[in-house]
């Protein structure tokens, strides 16, 4: 297995990140070894996935009603370092509605909440390692880290092998969005390239006329093409 090239994600200490302060490791870290960890647990099969789980706009709104804001689907593969597809993946995604505000107790933010929008959804990928969520577009939201700090639009991925210690975290940026240059989180990555990798393109190609735009975001597991994780 190729081993991750740590240089290309956010280290966990980033002072411009205010979070990160209290959060980042305070000793060094200890390398796990993967043929020593208890790698056993659970194995996720297509029983376990819902069939509207993948569909944000409907998995949570009333009969007869959908979640409101900018229709979109999100596309993509889970790839190995070898570009291959990797099936059976567990996607996990959650995300705020299009007025920028998640369903959490702590979230005070004054955007209105959706009644038919819980803003999380998950998906097995098949055989070719692809998968697909429909959801809308998410907005951009202000949080505490300075004077007057935003977040870009975003969807937060984690993605599961095939036990619980086997799971990445990140997020996805869209192609185009003027603020992504602004926030301090994505000025925790690295480098240009680490910002690309998180960044879906407009695939016009797959849209959905006359009902939803279409973004591709592929997500590469190891290798020194990995997709940049949370610390």
């Amino acid at each position: 297995m190729t081993p991750r090239d740590r240089s290309r994600h956010p280290p966990a200490l980033t002072p411009g990140y205010f979070s990160s302060v209290h959060r980042a490791p305070r000793e060094a870290l200890v390398p796990l070894d993967p043929e020593e960890a208890d790698l056993s647990g659970p194995v996720f099969g297509t029983a376990d996935i819902g069939s509207l789980d993948h569909d944000l706009i409907r998995n949570a709104a009333r009969p007869g009603e959908m979640a409101i804001g900018p229709r979109i689907l999100v596309h993509g593969r889970v790839l190995d370092e070898a570009g291959r597809g990797v099936p059976g993946a567990l996607l996990e995604i959650w995300q705020a509605n299009a007025g920028g505000r998640y369903r959490h107790a702590r979230d005070g933010y004054l955007a209105p909440l959706d009644p038919n929008f819980a803003g999380c959804g998950r998906v097995l990928t098949d055989g070719e390692g692809a998968y697909r969520f429909d959801t809308v577009m998410p907005g951009a939201y202000p949080f505490p880290n300075g004077p007057n700090a935003w977040r870009p639009a975003h969807v937060h991925f984690s993605v599961f092998g095939w036990a619980f210690p086997q799971r990445l975290v990140t997020q996805m940026y869209f192609e185009g969005d003027p603020m992504i240059r602004h926030c301090p989180i994505v000025a925790t990555l690295p480098d240009a390239g680490a910002v690309e990798a998180l960044t879906a393109r407009y695939d016009p190609a797959n849209d959905r006329p006359m009902d939803a735009r279409a973004w591709r975001f592929d997500i590469v597991l190891r290798g020194r093409r990995a997709t940049p994780v949370e610390p």
